[in-house]
């Protein structure tokens, strides 16, 4: 999205961004199938028509909630594994990134695990290979660590995923926001990663 230059500009990329929010908490609680327009309207305090104004339809909203997340999460993994020249310190840092970010964005993850099927067949295609993306970002990082063939830690690091994405929507917020939940996770996902066999 284009830098907003004006007051009008800055007001419709604020409004999108609202729209994106309330979308995938409406998604997140009732699914995809049970959301409209016109609910998501009504969570920014618009009708459902005006919500045509920022995306052309409920599948793109979709589709543009999923994309955002599958760019923002190999953005950010690019950006955390740089920092860290020393294997160890890397895949520690990349497990720290995505458990707060799957700690904060609960319901776009639990979008992502049920939703994905609703895409279009483009932006299903765009987060896909974004997925993959990230995927061998954490390969990268693990390989080093614990030497295996390609699928083994293929496998390894989606178990992790597994095992990270599913706590956001299976434990309470309260529980989720608790100073102690990010570093039992943190450690429970590294240890994961590295078990032997």
């Amino acid at each position: 999205m284009a830098t907003p230059v004006t007051a009008r500009d800055r007001a419709k990329a604020e409004r999108s961004d609202a729209i994106l929010h309330e979308a995938a908490s409406l998604f997140a609680a009732r699914g995809y199938n049970g959301v409209s327009l016109e609910d998501i309207g009504a969570a920014v305090g618009v009708s459902g028509p005006a919500v045509y104004r920022h995306f052309t339809g409920k599948q793109a909203l979709l589709g543009a909630v999923l994309v955002k997340v599958s760019h923002d999460l190999i953005a950010g993994g690019e950006a955390v594994a740089a920092t860290h020249p020393d294997s160890d310190g890397r895949m520690r840092a990349l497990i720290r990134f995505h458990v707060g970010f799957a700690l904060s964005n609960a319901a776009v993850i639990q979008v992502q695990d049920r939703d994905v099927v609703h895409l279009s067949d483009t932006d299903r295609a765009d987060v896909r290979r974004l997925q993959r993306a990230y995927i061998e970002l954490w390969i990268g990082a693990l390989a080093p660590l614990h030497p295996a063939d390609a699928d083994e830690l293929r496998l390894r690091v989606q178990a992790c995923f597994g095992l990270i994405n599913s706590t956001p929507h299976s434990t309470r917020a309260a529980i989720r926001r608790h100073a102690s939940t990010a570093d039992i996770l943190a450690g429970m996902a590294y240890s994961a990663l590295l078990a032997s066999t």
